[in-house]
């Protein structure tokens, strides 16, 4: 007698794609679970009430007119990251130089402040930070696309090893440049004068660089939904052979998009250099190119919903530095629960994707055996 061969007990299927409104719902459900998950282990761990540590986290990040404006700062320079890689992202090219690509735009900034400084005109100056800035991240970015459309390189090994290159480059010039001598830094550039340096609106310090990263999320949803240049970008990102038999030249729109990727990478720089910490640093853009990669994944490459997905990460980040402060626990801890929550919202996108089926039990045993 042949021995039936079992079914597993589960079956992973891909979902159809699903309306908007369900994918935040499961997110949202996901996040709720993640917080109940870090209420137990702040009870067991600490002795601490869940909901006082919450509070802070709150307070660290709104807890003042000054910590809001440096949350929404935080927001804009993570978002204008996340929407310069996200191009290259739709179209399969895994750009990791993010972080290189907005630090060569950060030192051609520094160096139009300290170069031009008696040379021009401030709005002069300005202007040419500007355009230094954007062809220092787009060159940046050129040079891995160049080997990739050409040769097909590794685009994730070769824009990686590009931050290590920029990072280098940020180091030579900042003790080239070091003001005090022998300081190792290059501190406030133009204190006294603020040559350089972008004006201030309506008397807030970060209004100005909110501006620009809203305005730029506006013009790149527009640009990969409703233009023709996005059109080819998807097609590309899709499949290469197809995009070939379309008529899109492929090599073509592998170049141009790394180009806009990674000049606005460059303008994210120019925004951190002269817009709010006016010094360079090898760690000015502070990880940011590699956060911004999960920003991109988590909002699907929608521009819109990378606001979101930003200000969840910032203010994860800000509100975790209160809780070592106010309770005195280990640093270790608010990123234990940082972790939790990030576990939790990856985790989400699973359920997204595919559907879990059960086995059913041989069709209820055959309508019991008829």
């Amino acid at each position: 007698m042949n021995e039936k061969k079992r079914e597993p007990l589960l079956h992973i299927s891909k979902r159809p794609e699903m309306p908007w409104y369900y994918i935040w719902g499961v997110r949202i459900i996901s996040v709720v679970l993640a917080l109940l998950v870090c209420s137990v282990i702040c009870v067991v761990m600490t002795g601490e009430n869940p909901l006082s540590i919450y509070s802070t986290m709150i307070k660290g990040a709104f807890g003042s007119p000054r910590k809001t404006w440096v949350t929404f700062q935080d927001v804009a320079m993570l978002l204008i990251i996340s929407l310069a890689v996200t191009p290259a992202f739709k179209m399969k090219f895994w750009n990791l130089g993010g972080e290189g690509q907005a630090l060569m735009g950060c030192l051609a900034s520094a160096a139009c402040m300290i170069l031009l400084r008696d040379v021009l005109p401030n709005w002069a100056i300005i202007l040419c930070m500007i355009v230094a800035s954007t062809l220092a991240g787009a060159l940046w970015g050129l040079i891995p696309a160049v080997f990739k459309a050409k040769w097909n390189t590794n685009e994730t090994l070769f824009t990686l090893m590009m931050n290590y290159v920029a990072t280098q480059l940020v180091a030579y010039f900042c003790i080239f440049w070091e003001s005090p001598k022998g300081s190792g830094k290059i501190g406030i550039i133009n204190q006294s004068s603020e040559i350089g340096w972008l004006p201030v609106i309506g008397g807030q310090r970060y209004l100005l660089n909110i501006l620009v990263v809203a305005v730029i999320c506006v013009l790149m949803y527009l640009y990969l939904y409703y233009s023709k240049q996005g059109y080819e970008i998807s097609v590309v990102g899709e499949s290469q052979r197809t995009a070939q038999y379309v008529g899109i030249k492929v090599e073509k729109v592998i170049i141009r998009t790394m180009l806009i990727s990674s000049g606005i990478c460059g303008i994210a720089g120019m925004l951190l250099t002269a817009g709010t910490n006016h010094t360079l640093t090898t760690t000015l853009v502070d990880g940011r190119g590699f956060t911004a990669v999960m920003v991109s994944w988590l909002a699907k490459f929608n521009p819109l919903f990378m606001i979101l997905t930003s200000l969840l990460l910032v203010f994860l980040d800000r509100g975790a530095g209160d809780i070592s402060s106010k309770f005195g626990l280990n640093k270790s801890f608010s990123d234990i629960l940082t972790g939790v929550i990030l576990f939790f919202i990856i985790g989400s996108e699973f359920f997204i994707t595919y559907k879990i089926h059960l086995r059913k039990r041989a069709a209820k045993e055959v309508q019991l055996h008829v």
